[in-house]
């Protein structure tokens, strides 16, 4: 979906396709098309935007064989689907029965990290709609914190520098501009907005800058509000945003919220934990490491749990979501006299995890999608913006 900010600029909001399965092209090409005939018809619109979620072997499939290419940008056509924005930060097989710390693999500090970032971005300028000229990629923050040792850091700048002359050659080559934003999250390389300032001090801005999950923010104490103003000081451009929902624990200590909190305890995704004590993050790595065990977290403050939840509802009491958060973000980046971000993609790819798992049927699935969305939406409209 597209819509009018008052300085004049396009806004596009998309829904991320990491929350399906799809592995190789065909599927790409049939759950891509059928989830974007759903939504359209739930949301009652000509056009649905997604932002898609590209495996390393789908991409270089994809740049390797124009015919597939083409195939691939057709369906998206004849079912109203618009990509402007892809996910590259997981690798390879992200529903897969146990992720966890695989998903930070390979790291920017690995060439096959550089290589699949280039193969998504040829893909995605080849994607782009006729009247869109820039696209934007997410990416991983560098890599799993420990060890990210100084021999990592300097591998991962090289990397990036010649990620920045691919794009530069890509646009040549295209005419469409494709700019690559780091995604900082907790536990990482790049957890925090203060930590990307200090690590991708040398990058090409014209092509590399940072993609706020504001889930993550939310988790981190931050707000997008304070975050532009350290990005903006540093020269750092937010390339694109993601609308997404942390799970907030106001009293972690009551027996009642640790029993509810414990059916998020699942197998497949990392859930890290952060609390904040006078302006200092403490937690654990994993949810059910801060709940039980020897090192459990302490339940004296409010705990913030990287647990995407959907945004447009709260989960169960005494838990909630940081949708208050997110609204303000969203106000910081599209409610001003100009926007901040033009590319938002909603990725609560947590759906087939949650307590009493998701919807099964395609149908409520997409219908569970479009509400997001739609929230999402009113938000947007609220703000001042017009839909397109």
């Amino acid at each position: 979906m597209r819509f009018r900010h008052p300085d004049g600029s396009v806004v596009h909001l998309a829904y991320g396709t990491n929350v399906l399965p799809a592995q190789d092209v065909d599927g790409i090409v049939a759950q891509a098309s059928g989830l974007g005939d759903r939504l359209r018809a739930h949301l009652d619109v000509d056009r649905v935007g997604l932002g898609m979620w590209l495996p390393a072997t789908a991409a270089y499939r994809l740049i390797a064989d124009p015919g597939d290419l083409e195939r691939l940008r057709k369906s998206l056509d004849h079912h109203g689907v618009e990509v402007v924005t892809v996910n590259a930060f997981p690798h390879a097989d992200f529903q897969g029965e146990v992720v966890k710390k695989a998903v930070y693999h390979p790291a920017w500090s690995e060439p096959e990290r550089l290589r699949y970032t280039l193969a998504a971005a040829q893909v995605l300028a080849a994607l782009l709609p006729d009247d869109v000229d820039r696209g934007t990629i997410s990416t991983l923050p560098l890599g799993w914190r420990a060890p990210w040792l100084v021999d990592r850091q300097h591998a991962a700048e090289r990397h990036l520098a010649q990620l920045a002359e691919g794009l530069s050659t890509i646009a040549g080559e295209t005419g469409r501009a494709v700019r690559v934003g780091l995604e900082p999250e907790p536990g990482c390389a790049v957890e925090t907005v203060d930590e990307a300032v200090a690590r991708l001090a040398g990058v090409d801005r014209d092509w590399i800058g940072v993609c706020l999950d504001l889930c993550h923010l939310a988790v981190g104490f931050d707000t997008a509000a304070a975050a532009l103003e350290r990005l903006d000081e540093a020269g750092l451009a937010v390339v694109k945003a993601q609308p997404a929902a942390a799970l907030v624990v106001d009293d972690p200590g009551d027996t009642t919220t640790r029993s509810a909190l414990a059916a998020y305890a699942e197998d497949r995704f990392l859930h890290q934990v952060r609390q904040e004590t006078g302006g200092r993050l403490t937690g654990r790595d994993d949810l059910p490491d801060a709940l039980d065990g020897p090192r459990s977290l302490r339940t004296g403050r409010p705990w913030r749990v990287h647990f995407h939840v959907p945004v447009h509802a709260d989960p169960a009491p005494p838990l909630r979501s940081s949708r208050d958060e997110l609204r303000a973000s969203l106000a910081a980046l599209v409610g001003g006299p100009r926007a901040r971000v033009h590319h938002l993609e909603v990725e609560t790819y947590t759906w087939s995890v949650l307590p009493g798992g998701g919807p099964t049927d395609d149908d409520a699935f997409a219908a569970a999608l479009a509400a997001e969305l739609a929230w999402v939406r009113a938000e947007l409209l609220d703000l001042g913006l017009t839909a397109l």
